[in-house]
């Protein structure tokens, strides 16, 4: 069943929400207008990877990466296998199995997993849901 203490799903939940926000308002590189050589033009390529470096040192998503490391492997496996639930990929009824799976495909990469789950901050709090949880309450 599910074991993880809910104060840290809501950690992730509201540290994901911050992330998202900060993530709406980064500019977008224009491409629209560009010719092909443009956009194969070396210096335009440096541009665009200038961007990407400095969304991927946003300080929230560092920090919620380095806290969901810190968490143990069963819990972090128990997290994923929670999201998946909040997708729709399982149910609860299918919870151990989901547990299996996830702790079977575990690496040192599951925060960057989790960070890049698109709604992540609504999966965790549906798959809590369904366990009759809530993060508001933690």
């Amino acid at each position: 069943m599910f074991e993880v203490d809910v104060d840290k799903i809501a950690f992730i939940i509201a540290k994901s929400r911050e992330f998202e926000a900060q993530d709406a308002v980064h500019e977008e590189v224009e491409v629209e207008g560009l010719t092909e050589n443009d956009i194969q033009d070396e210096s335009f390529q440096e541009s665009l990877s200038v961007v990407a470096d400095e969304e991927n040192d946003d300080a929230t998503f560092d920090e919620v990466k380095a806290w969901i490391r810190s968490i143990n492997d069963d819990d972090q496996c128990q997290i994923v296998a929670l999201a998946w639930v909040g997708r729709g990929d399982f149910t609860i009824d299918d919870w151990d199995e989901a547990v299996k799976i996830a702790t079977d495909e575990h690496n040192d990469r599951t925060a960057e997993y989790l960070l890049g789950m698109p709604l992540l901050p609504d999966y965790l709090e549906e798959g809590l849901s369904q366990f009759g949880l809530s993060a508001e309450s933690a």
